[in-house]
């Protein structure tokens, strides 16, 4: 089994990324902490936050049962300090082949954001092993149900606009996993643990 097959499952089985833009790295790992307590073991600790690197290194080290990635990838650079810090997988925005390429060499799945179809295409091509749809609050799940239709091969995980009340509906229409910021990532450390139970739940809910 390839990594990027092994990874897939992963992302499949976990279902809920939390997208984690925080003031501090030491804000980011405490709500990464809540975040696995709620049971959302998918990080993606962005490089809009300060120290970004140092906190991916302490949450691979601290929370062993997470999958830990690193999101708002936009540079070279950002990626190799992601991956020098252990992240288990890279987002972005947007498609870039350059970035994308340099993952691959790493050995550290990409997931590249993407819109339209041609995009979308682009970036699978391109080797992205899933494509980040954003932003999901723009199209809504039957656009991603239309997209998989002639595109059953490509993974996409939804992220902007998800919740946990629409959760269910992004699954229903083919996500592999489902990306949440804001709606999930604000507040105090137990808040955001609250959220992640409600989510926790409305995910199994939705694979029932």
């Amino acid at each position: 089994m390839s990594e990027k097959t092994t990874f897939l499952q992963q992302l499949k089985e976990i279902g809920v990324v939390a997208v984690i833009r925080a003031a501090s790295a030491d804000a980011a790992l405490a709500a990464s902490h809540a975040l696995v307590r709620g049971g959302v073991t998918g990080i993606e600790i962005t490089f809009s936050t300060p120290n970004a690197a140092d906190a991916i290194a302490r949450a691979r080290r601290e929370l062993s049962g997470a999958l830990v990635g690193a999101g708002t990838v936009l540079e070279i650079a950002d990626l190799e300090a992601a991956c020098d810090a252990g992240a288990n997988f890279l987002v972005s925005p947007h498609t870039d082949a350059a970035l994308i390429a340099r993952a691959v060499q790493r050995g550290v799945p990409f997931l590249a954001g993407a819109l339209t179809p041609t995009e979308v295409v682009s970036a699978f091509r391109a080797g992205a092993a899933c494509v980040k749809l954003f932003p999901g609050s723009a199209v809504g799940p039957s656009y991603l149900k239309a997209l998989r239709g002639p595109l059953p091969h490509i993974p996409l995980m939804p992220t902007g606009g998800v919740d946990e009340h629409n959760l269910g509906e992004w699954i229903a229409a083919g996500a592999i996993a489902v990306g949440m910021g804001g709606n999930l990532v604000q507040g105090t450390p137990d808040a955001i643990e609250a959220v992640a139970r409600r989510v926790s739940v409305a995910l199994s809910h939705a694979r029932a």
